[in-house]
């Protein structure tokens, strides 16, 4: 579950073996679970997470996600030595385990459906973002044919229109509304004479 499943630790912290990770590389979304975690946010939440990853021995974080996850992975990095410290002052490790665990390890992929992110090609979730599009868009425009009707799809991208562009370039989409070009005004009455041909 993410940054809570490290904060809240228990059952939430396991070891992955073949069996838990057969047969799910085909699937979309992420199987591990995710979850938002405001308790992260704070340092008391993150010497949580501190103290469940020293229980278990892990050094070593790979973080797949957004602008939220990965600067969290920056601040949990930064303040490592000091949650350690935190830990052994308040007795609940020694300060040989502080020794053992004393770095901590990050690798962060970005994980954006947004395809928003400078140095890469693609995303991790951008190709499966857009084959659901697709999916969508192939099972309505039967349906909007026989109807006679204008059908408007919208997408997810918040700031960042490239899952539209490409989508609305792949169905042939008459009209395409991206945040990195606002519509000029005037625009609904172009729009307007576009359907109408």
């Amino acid at each position: 579950q993410g940054y809570e499943g490290l904060v809240e630790g228990g059952d939430n912290i396991k070891q992955a073996t073949w069996l838990s990770v057969s047969n799910i590389i085909q699937l979309g979304g992420t199987v591990i679970g995710s979850a938002r975690c405001k308790a992260f946010t704070t340092r008391a939440g993150r010497l949580r997470a501190a103290r469940n990853l020293v229980e278990h021995g892990i050094t070593n974080l790979c973080v797949i996600g957004g602008d939220g996850s990965l600067t969290g992975a920056d601040i949990f990095r930064s303040e490592w030595g000091g949650l350690l410290e935190e830990l052994v002052q308040d007795g609940q490790i020694s300060e040989e385990v502080a020794r053992e665990n004393c770095r901590l390890n990050i690798v962060g992929l970005v994980g954006s459906i947004d395809n928003d992110f400078c140095g890469t090609d693609m995303t991790i979730g951008t190709d499966s973002a857009l084959h659901r599009i697709m999916e969508v868009i192939d099972a309505i425009t039967t349906t909007a044919q026989s109807h006679q009707r204008t059908f408007v799809l919208e997408v997810m991208g918040r700031h960042c229109g490239y899952l539209a562009l490409v989508s609305g370039l792949a169905s042939g989409a008459d009209w395409l509304f991206i945040p990195e070009s606002p519509p000029e005004d005037g625009w609904e009455d172009l729009m307007c004479e576009r359907l109408g041909e």
